[in-house]
């Protein structure tokens, strides 16, 4: 007769074991604890998996699945509140809030008409800097540097809220035809608008990081925060990069969507074919 043992772990040394899974996961993000369950609770929300006016697993629930602290949970908690996203009734637990935030209503456009379209009429408030920085960091593909640069920075706010942080280095030769113009709106549709004819191409770059305490406090949202970082370079004729900008925008209002099958370029394709063509 065979005997066949087996050996039952005790539940403390299951607990241990599925505690120190997580932690190599905490520790690959420089963002807060909270932070992190923040982000995780909200793409919970963004999803459905928590339905407007549902309520969410308890703090004690919560503090138990993120093996985390109870105070961790509930700085997450309250920082989706301030959000809008949640809310809390004494006695009886927290819920989704009924009626959702606007969420992601910035998209970032992958065409240059479009960009500038966008971002025309946009509303901004003017950051001074002591000490900015002389010239650009160029990469590959950026273009040569201009002789001088104007450096502007500013937030750009929707209903009188930041949502994204622009730092920009623009060639002091189209600084200096309109510098009332550049300094109290958004630089980029003045530029575009006034070097028509000399932008021979431009091109702009998304990661995803976080940002310094300065930009984060102007951007009112905790530091390590991820943020969505744009970075758009515009190359004159002469293959100078004339603009070059720095974009921070606030995670919680930015998506990119990219048409795969662009509409305008397969009727431009297909009149190029003359299919379709009036004689």
């Amino acid at each position: 007769m065979t005997i066949t043992i087996r050996r039952t772990m005790a539940p403390q040394h299951k607990r241990a074991r599925a505690k120190a899974s997580l932690k190599p996961m905490y520790a690959r993000s420089p963002a807060p604890l909270y932070i992190q369950v923040a982000e995780a609770l909200r793409h919970r929300i963004d999803n459905g998996h928590w339905r407007p006016g549902e309520q969410i697993s308890t703090l004690d629930a919560l503090e138990r699945e993120f093996q985390v602290a109870r105070i961790t949970v509930r700085q997450a908690v309250d920082l989706l509140e301030n959000d809008g996203l949640l809310r809390s009734e004494q006695g009886r637990g927290t819920f989704v809030t009924e009626t959702l935030p606007d969420k992601r209503w910035l998209r970032l456009e992958t065409r240059w008409e479009a960009l500038i379209e966008s971002i025309r009429d946009n509303t901004i408030r003017r950051v001074p800097v002591d000490d900015p920085p002389a010239f650009p960091v160029l990469r590959e593909g950026d273009g040569a540097r201009a002789h001088s640069y104007e450096y502007l920075r500013s937030v750009q706010l929707k209903n009188g809220s930041p949502y994204s942080l622009v730092s920009v280095h623009l060639d002091r030769r189209w600084y200096e035809r309109q510098p009332e113009a550049f300094r109290n709106r958004t630089a980029l549709p003045v530029l575009a608008k006034l070097a028509k004819t000399s932008i021979a191409r431009a091109h702009q770059s998304l990661v995803i990081g976080s940002v310094d305490l300065q930009s984060a406090a102007l951007l009112e949202v905790p530091l390590g925060t991820p943020t969505a970082l744009a970075r758009c370079v515009v190359v004159d004729r002469d293959g100078i990069a004339i603009y070059v900008a720095d974009i921070a925008y606030r995670n919680d209002c930015v998506k990119l969507h990219i048409d795969l099958l662009d509409a305008p370029a397969a009727a431009r394709a297909q009149r190029g074919t003359g299919r379709g063509r009036r004689i």
